[in-house]
């Protein structure tokens, strides 16, 4: 068997498409097709059908596809067990993924205690849309993904959410923006220039039923997936921002801003997503005991 459209078939199944596939193989659909035909024709069996204009797999493909789970799950822990350091002691691998609408302080605050446990650990970080870091889970390449949401029952990946702890919401702003605002909060937010979460963030939709709630209508400025960015503007004097009350003194001595105030209504949540229904991996662990006994504890 050529493993290599083994594996050209295993991500299509788990990507749940030839095209999705394509993208993270940063391969053509044709020449995916082209494997993954070749991999039939050896078999003497079809492992897709098309469905309207997608395809799903065959009864053959389901039995497929559990065969090459197993096949590259050992083949992922024969590579963890082999890559030792000199000495010939071995080095705790974790790969993990951080979705893109965590702010990175917080995705820092969560992750340093991996690197506190009593072995070696390489940490191999990577960031990205939630939806794309599942698919990565889903085929052995993390170790977990962190998010601001939990996994959906609807997404077929076979993982566990292990929530981690919740934090309200503060706003921020510059001294000299800060004086410009007029009344008190909320309502010094009617009509201020304010930068806000993208549309991916799980706090954007709280964010705007709480405005409609209190009948406050800012004028927003620009609106970004990325945290780290808005902060950037927000350090600037270019609008009021939002950002975790967890990380209130933090986000005050880094960029010279004021709390102008907090809301218990506006609640982020951070999760752990992992292939372990009960936590082993002692990083994950790490992880999970860290932020519900210390960061999230109050």
């Amino acid at each position: 068997m050529n493993f290599k459209h083994l594996y050209y078939f295993w991500v299509a199944a788990k990507a749940g498409g030839i095209m999705r596939a394509g993208e993270q193989l940063h391969t053509t659909p044709q020449t995916l097709s082209g494997q993954i035909k070749l991999l039939e024709e050896w078999l003497g069996r079809k492992l897709f059908r098309k469905s309207g204009r997608q395809v799903e797999l065959t009864e053959d493909g389901r039995v497929a596809l559990g065969y090459a789970d197993e096949i590259f799950a050992l083949g992922a822990e024969l590579e963890t067990a082999l890559r030792q350091a000199r000495g010939g002691k071995r080095v705790l691998e974790f790969r993990v993924g951080v979705a893109d609408s965590v702010a990175k302080s917080v995705a820092y605050r969560l992750l340093e205690p991996a690197l506190s446990i009593n072995e070696p650990v390489r940490l191999i970080g990577s960031e990205g849309k939630f939806p794309d870091l599942l698919a990565q889970l889903a085929l052995h390449r993390l170790d977990l993904v962190i998010a601001d949401e939990p996994l959906s029952k609807r997404v077929s990946v076979k993982a566990f959410n292990h929530p981690l702890g919740t934090t309200s919401m503060s706003f921020f702003a510059t001294p000299a923006l800060r004086a410009k605002l007029v009344g008190g909060f909320p309502q010094c937010l009617d009509g201020a220039p304010m930068l806000i979460q993208g549309a991916a963030s799980s706090v954007r939709q709280q964010l705007e039923g709480w405005l409609a709630r209190h009948q406050i209508h800012p004028r927003v400025v620009a609106e970004f997936d990325d945290g780290a960015l808005m902060t950037a503007f927000g350090r600037e004097g270019r609008g009021v921002f939002m950002s975790p009350s967890v990380l209130e003194n933090e986000t005050v001595a880094q960029f010279g801003v004021e709390v102008i105030g907090r809301s218990s209504e506006l609640i982020e949540e951070f999760f752990a997503v992992s292939v372990e229904r009960r936590i082993t991996h002692p990083c994950v662990a790490a992880i999970t005991h860290a932020a519900r006994g210390q960061l999230f504890s109050a």
